[in-house]
């Protein structure tokens, strides 16, 4: 009887794995290497939809190497989420710093998560658009097991 960790992923399987996400140019923008493995239930929707579907057919210990697109990664950049507000609007203005994140009401009563993008003394740019949107991503993934 075979210890079950020969299989291949599946979608509904719980795994572990590192992996390391790099920009077209090569520089890392986040990485389990060194840190605890991410966990996660393979078609589960807890991870991006290229990074889920790359994982099935590996057995653990296999690596890859994937390229995702925008669209099955944090979507395309949305020009519609991106808003230039007078600075002087926003509470604690003057602790405002480039790239930092915001929290904001919509008018339907949801909030939304906003990134500082561009800062002046009048105004403060705010982009809603999730800060790997329209990026194409470079993930090496290694599968270390089931979870």
């Amino acid at each position: 009887m075979s210890s079950g960790q020969e299989r291949a992923v599946e979608v509904g399987d719980h795994v572990r794995v590192n992996y390391t996400g790099r920009f077209e140019n090569g520089s890392v923008f986040d990485s389990s290497v060194g840190h605890n493995p991410l966990e996660f239930t393979v078609g589960a929707d807890e991870v991006i939809a290229g990074f889920d579907r790359a994982v099935i057919g590996l057995k653990p210990g296999e690596s890859c190497q994937v390229v995702i697109p925008p669209a099955d990664g944090y979507g395309e950049h949305i020009p519609e989420m991106v808003a230039e507000v007078e600075r002087h609007l926003i509470p604690n203005n003057e602790q405002l710093v480039l790239g930092s994140m915001l929290e904001v009401s919509m008018e339907n009563g949801q909030s939304l998560e906003v990134q500082v993008v561009e800062l002046s003394d009048e105004s403060v740019v705010l982009d809603g658009n999730h800060p790997l949107a329209g990026k194409e991503l470079h993930f090496e993934i290694e599968v270390l097991g089931f979870a």
